[in-house]
C-alpha cells in the first residue's frame, strides 16, 4: 500500500486497523512517513505507543521488525551474531576431511551462511513489500553507549560488520522508537527524530478506542468502564492503568457476562487493571464503591 497522502488519510488507515488516532499524533506520523524521519514516542506504559507501530505495519502491508530493548543490550545483540555451534561443526568436518585450506575455510565461516541477523540488520535488508517498520521498543531501558550506537546507525541507515563490511539500507526503514520515560533519553538522539508525547486519552477518545477494540461491550457498560478507569487515574497509585488495561478489563468483564459494574465485580477483577498489590489493596472495600459512585456521577445521560 502507498504511504498516506494527508493527515486525514493517516487517521483513516490507522482506524482501519482499530487504532483510534488523534489529530496531533496523526500529524506527526504523517510527517515522519513523508519526510523519512524516525518517530520518537514517549508516554506512560499502556497508552498505545507500541500499538501504533503494529498498526502502521499492518495498514501499509510492511514487515514489522521489533527490537525489544533491555538493560545491557549491546550493538552485537541488536545487529548480528555468528552461529558459533554451526561454525564449530564446519571446522571439525573440515579437519576430519583433511587438507582444508585455512583461508578458504575462514571466508566460509564468516560468510552469510553462518550469519544470524538481528533486528537492526534485518531492517537494512531490501524487501519486496517496501521498507519495513522498525520498532525500537522501550529505549529508556538501555544505556547511553547503545544510544550513541543508534545515533550513528539511524543517521545513515547502515551498519558495519567487520568480516563483511558496511551494509547500507537500499531504502530507509520506517523507524519508531518508544520510551516509558523511566530515564531521560539523550537530546542528540531526540534531535534526529520527530517527537510526540502520547498521553492518556480523554473520555470521548477512550470510548472511541474501546468501541473499536471491544465492540461487543454495550454503550452503557463501556461508559462505566471508561469513567471508572479515568477516575482511577486520579488516585495516588504506583502504576496508573493505561488504555491497554481498559481494553483488557472490558474483555474480562465481557467474558464474565457483566452488564453493569458493581463494587463486587470491580474487586474480583482488579487484577486486569492494576498490576501491583499495594494499588489493589487501596481499592478494596468501600474505596471501589466510592470511585464507582464518582464515575457514575460524572456520566451525562446518554
Amino acid at each position: 500500500m502507498a504511504l498516506p497522502t494527508s493527515i486525514d488519510d493517516v487517521q483513516k488507515v490507522l482506524g482501519g486497523q482499530g487504532y483510534v488516532c488523534g489529530r496531533g499524533l496523526a500529524t506527526v506520523v504523517f510527517l515522519s512517513l513523508k519526510l523519512g524521519r524516525p518517530l520518537f514516542l514517549e508516554g506512560e506504559a499502556g497508552v498505545g505507543k507500541t500499538e501504533i507501530a503494529k498498526a502502521i505495519s499492518a495498514a501499509l502491508g510492511r514487515r514489522l521488525i521489533r527490537l525489544q530493548c533491555y538493560e545491557g543490550l549491546d550493538a552485537s545483540s541488536a545487529v548480528y551474531e555468528w552461529n558459533f555451534p554451526a561454525q564449530m561443526v564446519a571446522i571439525r568436518t573440515a579437519e576430519a576431511a583433511g587438507g582444508a585450506d585455512r583461508e578458504t575455510l575462514q571466508d566460509e565461516l564468516f560468510g552469510p551462511d553462518y550469519l544470524i541477523e538481528r533486528p537492526l540488520l534485518q531492517a537494512m535488508r531490501p524487501d519486496a513489500n517496501g521498507a519495513p517498520v522498525l520498532l525500537i521498543d522501550e529505549l529508556d531501558r538501555t544505556d547511553e553507549p547503545f544510544e550513541a550506537f543508534l545515533l550513528e546507525a539511524l543517521s545513515d541507515y547502515q551498519v558495519t560488520i567487520p568480516e563483511l563490511g558496511t551494509i547500507v539500507a537500499p531504502e530507509a526503514p520506517i523507524v519508531i522508537l518508544t520510551s516509558n520515560r523511566t530515564r531521560e533519553v539523550h537530546d542528540a538522539l531526540k534531535r534526529r527524530c520527530l517527537y510526540h508525547w502520547v498521553d492518556y486519552p480523554d473520555f470521548d477518545r477512550e470510548i472511541e478506542i474501546l468501541s473499536a477494540r471491544a465492540p461487543e461491550a454495550s454503550e452503557s457498560l463501556s461508559r462505566e468502564i471508561v469513567a471508572f478507569v479515568q477516575a482511577l487515574r486520579t488516585e495516588d497509585l504506583f502504576k496508573k492503568p493505561g488504555v491497554a488495561e481498559t481494553i483488557d478489563w472490558a474483555k474480562c468483564l465481557l467474558a464474565l457476562d457483566v452488564i453493569n459494574l458493581s463494587p463486587e465485580v470491580i474487586s474480583d477483577t482488579l487484577g486486569a487493571i492494576l498490576k501491583y498489590q499495594d494499588d489493589i489493596a487501596k481499592l478494596q472495600g468501600s474505596e471501589a464503591k466510592r470511585l464507582l459512585d464518582e464515575a457514575r456521577a460524572s456520566l451525562e445521560p446518554v
